[in-house]
């Protein structure tokens, strides 16, 4: 396989910031981006990254979780492929590797959100096997 694809060590975590970045627009500022993940990693988060020789080109947080209506699962997050790297199946070698990744620490399924008005996104999740059971709801607090 021409990619690498593996967890990202905790130190080596700030390298996602760019891609991080691209993902939301250029709209969460880099220091906020920071003290956000250094939170997510007391709560059990982990990042997958795919790397082309020592360049980061394609990152997804993962979640384990368990939860009552669908039991021991992976939660793939925040999911970005470089924009010089897309349509090339990339993302699809990165959920391979994230669904054995589940597999080898005992998941049952595999849930994730996307956002109604990303249209690409949508149609990658359906290929990828998932199914769209419902709405994602969050109120400003």
């Amino acid at each position: 396989m021409p990619y690498d694809i593996r967890l990202i060590p905790k130190e080596e975590l700030p390298s996602t910031i760019p891609l991080l970045r691209m993902l939301n627009n250029n709209n969460i500022a880099e220091e906020v981006l920071k003290e956000r993940m250094q939170d997510m990693l007391q709560r059990n988060y982990a990042c997958v990254g795919v790397y082309d020789q020592d360049k980061l080109i394609a990152i997804s947080g993962v979640w384990v979780l368990n939860k009552f209506y669908v039991g021991k699962h992976i939660e793939p997050d925040n999911v970005m492929v470089h924009p010089g790297y897309q349509g090339k199946g990339i993302g699809d070698l990165m959920m391979q590797w994230i669904h054995d990744y589940a597999r080898s620490k005992g998941c049952i399924a595999a849930e994730l959100n996307c956002y109604v008005s990303n249209e690409k996104g949508i149609r990658f999740w359906i290929n990828q096997g998932y199914k769209i059971l419902g709405f994602h709801f969050q109120k400003k607090l």
